[in-house]
């Protein structure tokens, strides 16, 4: 064999395993999907929990903020889609976790299938959830006074950092869903991980309010940076670094989570 035969050869089976390990993750990805379409409660509980928090702090604590020119509503809006987004993104623990509880992982690993797959499957299952709970929580928001100033290219970002949020958010998740040890764990685990970060930024009240320590935390956690780039594309908010450094934030999780829960899964796989 000559040696251009033989670089093309190693491309070609190169090419080969990446079309079959995205067919592969596709396979699994319908599979998350149509659980979320079978099982519309989890749609429902995604987008109904943010849509309450909506509720309660436009009408019983909005009164009692202030957030400056800006309307609380207007400044609300972002800080809930990234309370939703994160929300919907941890269920990447919780369904992960099932499916290495019930068995059904074993069968897949003794298939003739990319071991990253199955990861692929829950975090892409999570972002078409997210995709349609976002819907619902941006319709119910123009229903109670929402106004955007955004243009088609704001809007634009808003989709892009929206997708690499959940991304991001979701490959963390998988880390936590493969090291929990049951599915009471995968239940709580995220929820005290998320919570807190939600709270502890700028999605609810500004950071002026809080206390020194607190509010430098606030300003520099990657929720506070992803939240002000959306509210200020959205209703014209100032942005300040916070752009940039939310896309950098994202992209930085990814690149460090995705390899590493790839490597945890095929760990436990030599178990």
């Amino acid at each position: 064999m000559t040696k251009s035969s033989f670089i093309t050869s190693v491309q070609t089976e190169k090419h080969s395993k990446i079309f079959w390990a995205l067919s592969d993750s596709w396979v699994l990805a319908k599979r998350s999907i149509k659980h979320i379409t079978r099982n519309l409660d989890q749609l429902f509980a995604v987008a109904l929990f943010p849509i309450m928090f909506f509720l309660l702090f436009r009408y019983v604590f909005g009164g009692a903020i202030d957030t400056g020119d800006l309307s609380y509503v207007n400044y609300l809006v972002a800080g809930i889609l990234v309370q939703m987004l994160a929300f919907g993104a941890n269920y990447t623990t919780l369904n992960l976790a099932i499916d290495l509880q019930r068995g059904i992982v074993d069968r897949f690993r003794s298939l003739p299938m990319a071991s990253s797959a199955l990861l692929v499957g829950h975090v892409g299952a999570d972002l078409v959830r997210n995709t349609m709970s976002s819907l619902i929580v941006l319709g119910v928001s123009f229903l109670v006074g929402f106004q955007p100033v955004a243009g088609p290219v704001e809007w634009m970002l808003v989709l892009c950092l929206a997708i690499l949020f959940s991304l991001a958010i979701s490959w963390l998740s998988a880390i936590m869903g493969l090291l929990v040890k049951s599915i009471e764990a995968a239940q709580w685990t995220g929820f005290i991980v998320i919570f807190p970060l939600t709270f502890v930024s700028s999605a609810f009240v500004p950071t002026d309010t809080m206390p020194e320590a607190l509010r430098f935390f606030a300003e520099n956690q990657p929720l506070t940076h992803v939240i002000e780039a959306i509210r200020g594309w959205l209703v014209g908010a100032p942005i300040g670094d916070s752009g940039w450094l939310a896309f950098a934030w994202c992209v930085g999780i990814i690149i460090v989570a995705m390899p590493v829960a790839t490597w945890l899964f095929r760990r436990q796989a030599l178990r």
